[in-house]
């Protein structure tokens, strides 16, 4: 991804129309799209690639299986049209290895989640999120996927990945998280969903987030 607002836009709707109407108003605002399981599974992979004429699209299936399996999910991903995958730290390095092989090879791009932004990443993922920053970078993923709910860690993530990677950081708006907050502690870019897409005026609502993050770059 190119850095421009540092925005993207979670976009965790399930109509196939909606998608398209919110991403025609919010493109010009937003560096990527990132879509998950709702919407694909709502309306087939075929969206992956008519959502790119609006964005670069990041596929947010956290993908968390042994290294064959997460290369042929990756492949096909990449094949519908998708510019980068999210995929889980916690399977180990071979699996993580298999799919930054896969996306090296297509010119695409894998983040690595370290940490949810809910409460209850809390519970197991935050004692091993380090350790998997250190795998990521190990790995030379793109980045890496730390929580805005606690820009603390994404200070801490950043320390540990330096800048060689990106740091893509979800949480802002509906679940607490400020996007001034999380760029100043170290993220490339702000991850934002429900406070965009649920609006009234999802380009207006973009807009605004991207001038908050101006005013700390």
């Amino acid at each position: 991804m190119e850095k421009h607002t540092r925005l993207i836009l979670a976009l965790d709707v399930t109509d196939r129309e909606e998608a398209i109407q919110i991403s025609e108003k919010i493109s010009s605002y937003v560096d990527a799209i990132k879509i998950g399981y709702p919407l694909v599974l709502a309306t087939g992979t075929d969206i992956i690639g008519q959502l790119s004429e609006y964005a670069p699209i990041i596929a947010d299936f956290k993908v968390a299986d042994i290294p064959n399996t997460n290369r042929l999910i990756c492949e096909q991903v990449f094949k519908a049209g998708a510019d980068a995958v999210i995929v889980q730290g916690f399977t180990g390095h071979d699996s993580l290895e298999a799919a930054v092989g896969l996306a090296k090879e297509q010119g695409k791009d894998i983040y690595v989640v370290t940490e949810m932004s809910h409460p209850g990443a809390l519970d197991f993922m935050q004692q091993v999120g380090e350790d998997i920053a250190k795998m990521a970078a190990q790995a030379k993923a793109s980045g890496v996927v730390a929580p805005a709910t606690r820009p603390e860690r994404v200070a801490d993530i950043r320390k540990i990945i330096g800048n060689d990677l990106s740091i893509i950081s979800p949480g802002v708006g509906a679940q607490g998280g400020s996007a001034s907050d999380v760029i100043k502690a170290g993220a490339d870019w702000v991850i934002v969903g429900r406070s965009i897409y649920q609006s009234d005026d999802p380009g207006a609502a973009a807009r605004k987030i991207v001038d908050e993050i101006k005013e700390v770059i």
